[in-house]
């Protein structure tokens, strides 16, 4: 039996010459869901079903709640053109969701809204549905200022359905120009605010939330994706090729050329002397060589992505040394020992380099050197970092981003003081034959030099080949800007500049340590911005002793989010009095059953949630041996499940592992 969903079929002749024939059919109950927007596909492929638009209350919670928060604080005033403009959308959540975003900045101009309910074609609860659609789409488009409109026509490089990096996204802006410079902010801040601004105004999806809820990347709608690719094709902005849809005509002046790769797609023949972006995207594991045509011969290009690509030995793309105009580079994956060509040093004018896939363990000084002070992403080698010597760290000192890299030396650490540009950093630390005193040194070096880095929003230190990371030591200056931070598998206790004066602002912490004090529970407590927090205790097997503390009535004011993983023993907060963690929505704890036995096993001792009135989960992990005898889990399971039965929201999930 088999349950099979093929999602927004626009043609008869997939379902006829390939779907069909590729599934079983028998008696055995399976069933296939198909979704389309065309009914004549629909009644063509079997029984029919018309999804219902949404009622007029869900219409109106989905428009109000996207616009005030909620429907109950929405003003009177405009209750008539509301009516209006939801009647016009017909129910559809996209055409609500569109229209409430173009509303959603201008929530105190009724004037406005009038022009908008104006301005929105009627009859999307008629047969011409995908007609008022793209009028209400285009509506958006055109509210937006100039600057916003060159950005979204942009995302039309990218296929249908792809996940597109929101950092990826941004430098690219910045690569092209489409970014300006205003007042002290970075650009990559600015183009950070172009990127929640069309999230704002749902023309893109948020995709792959982090666990504090921000997006590591978005998605366009296909509706938002066909409007996009037609004005972009329309204005001869995005040229795409390899689609099945799209072909290269001699008339077009080619600028931006994005290449949707597959077995059939031919590179080009046409010469493009004003193309100034390339982008390759390719299945996985395709070899191709990106020197037929050369690319070399497009002098003008500014950014050249070819992560899609793979090739058999990066030394061969020498030739990128001649695109001096180069802003944003993107290397391939390739099948040999990864070693830069060194004429990338020629590419002066370089901002973003992306080596994230390239397999690239070391930076050449002659490419460092060459690049020269407009360097400011770099992105190392995916897991296992970059080594950046500690010469070459002396002419990065522009870098915004610097993810993936290794610090090897004291001297490797001292130098990343000097990078006083920095807000994201992720490091990893690597000696090659660690001994006490250089491994205490190197961290000591690391530490001093975090306090310099006065504009770190971003931090994430990990190490290599599982030797433990002691941070202990005091920093220069508190970092006021850092927002999250990340220490995997710390050495001993809890550092101590993790604490209010030196992280005014801290909203995420993921943090490892192999020790814990009972007052390291009350120190996270007084982290008055922290929203987010996820500790883990891996004491060694033989200290097995569990215990509980209070916390304070104060403490953990605006936390949302709590994981505690305790893998020996430790301390863990157990009572939480009335006024602690009032925000506290989800919790996870992971224990050994053993850790809630006190009174000599006489008892259960477990957690007391009562006094969390925002409580909405709460995930309890339970790791047992397999002669862990059946009364000993039971217990557990009554005491939780009398905990989650207390409280109003009943929140609770159990999970047994052995």
């Amino acid at each position: 039996m088999y349950l099979i969903v093929i999602d927004d079929i626009w043609d008869e002749e997939p379902w006829d010459k390939v779907i069909r024939h590729a599934l079983i059919e028998n008696n055995m109950r399976s069933r296939i869901i198909t979704t389309t927007r065309i009914i004549d596909v629909a009644e063509h492929i079997g029984g029919c079903y018309r999804l219902k638009p949404l009622s007029k209350e869900s219409s109106e919670m989905l428009f109000y709640g996207r616009i005030f928060g909620s429907k109950d604080i929405f003003p009177m005033q405009f209750s008539e053109v509301s009516k209006k403009i939801l009647k016009k959308c017909g129910g559809i959540p996209l055409a609500i969701i569109t229209a409430s975003g173009l509303l959603a900045n201008k929530s105190e101009n009724i004037k406005e809204w009038f022009k908008v309910c104006d301005s929105i074609g009627s009859g999307l609860g008629s047969n011409h549905v995908m007609d008022s659609m793209r009028k209400i789409l285009l509506l958006s488009y055109y509210d937006l200022p100039f600057h916003l409109k060159t950005c979204l026509l942009y995302l039309s490089i990218f296929p249908e359905d792809y996940a597109i990096s929101k950092t990826q996204l941004i430098w690219r802006w910045v690569a092209e120009g489409f970014v300006q410079q205003a007042g002290d902010q970075s650009l990559f801040e600015i183009g950070k605010s172009y990127f929640n601004e069309l999230l704002n105004r749902s023309l893109i999806q948020p995709a792959y939330m982090d666990r504090d809820g921000t997006p590591r990347a978005c998605r366009v709608h296909d509706a938002v994706l066909d409007l996009v690719i037609s004005l972009s094709i329309k204005e001869q902005f995005i040229t795409i090729l390899g689609d099945g849809k799209h072909s290269l005509e001699s008339k077009y002046q080619v600028r931006w050329l994005s290449l949707l790769h597959n077995n059939n797609t031919a590179w080009p023949s046409m010469k493009m002397p004003k193309l100034r972006s390339l982008t390759i995207f390719k299945p996985t594991g395709v070899v191709i060589d990106p020197m037929t045509p050369s690319i070399s011969c497009y002098h003008l290009l500014r950014v050249l992505d070819l992560q899609g690509c793979n090739v058999e030995d990066l030394a061969s793309l020498g030739f990128v040394g001649s695109l001096t105009h180069l802003r944003y580079l993107g290397l391939p994956s390739s099948s040999t020992n990864a070693k830069l060509p060194v004429e990338m040093g020629k590419l002066r004018f370089l901002q973003t380099l992306d080596l994230s896939k390239a397999g690239v363990k070391e930076m050449p000084s002659s490419v460092i050197t060459g690049l020269g002070g407009q360097l400011m992403c770099l992105r190392g080698q995916n897991g296992l970092g970059t080594d950046l010597s500690s010469d070459l760290l002396e002419n990065l000192t522009s870098l915004e981003l610097l993810e993936s890299a290794t610090v090897t030396s004291k001297c490797t650490a001292e130098k990343l003081g000097r990078m006083t540009q920095l807000r994201v950093l992720s490091v990893i630390i690597r000696l090659s034959t660690p001994d006490d005193e250089e491994w205490s040194a190197c961290t000591n070096a690391l530490v001093e030099s975090l306090g310099k880095l006065t504009r770190i929003e971003s931090l994430q230190i990990h190490h290599h080949r599982f030797y433990p990371i002691d941070l202990e030591g005091s920093m220069a200056e508190p970092l006021e800007n850092l927002c999250r931070l990340v220490c995997i598998d710390l050495a001993t206790l809890l550092p101590g500049w993790i604490q209010p004066a030196s992280l005014p602002i801290l909203s995420y912490l993921e943090i490892d340590v192999r020790d814990e004090r009972r007052e390291d529970i009350k120190v996270l407590g007084t982290l008055s911005c922290l929203r987010h927090l996820v500790f883990r205790v891996r004491l060694a097997p033989e200290l097995q002793v569990l215990e509980r503390c209070v916390v304070g009535p104060d403490a953990f004011p605006c936390l949302v989010s709590c994981e505690f993983h305790v893998r020996g023993g430790g301390v863990v907060p157990g009572i939480f009095p009335r006024g602690a963690m009032p925000r506290l929505q989800n919790f996870k704890f992971s224990v050994k059953p053993e850790h809630f036995w006190s009174g000599g096993g006489s008892t259960v001792d477990v957690l007391v949630l009562g006094h969390l009135p925002s409580l909405r989960s709460v995930t309890v992990t339970l790791g047992f041996l397999h002669n862990r005898e059946d009364d000993t889990i039971k217990s557990v399971r009554e005491k939780l499940e009398h905990e989650a039965a207390a409280h109003p929201n009943h929140p609770l999930r159990i999970l047994f592992t052995s």
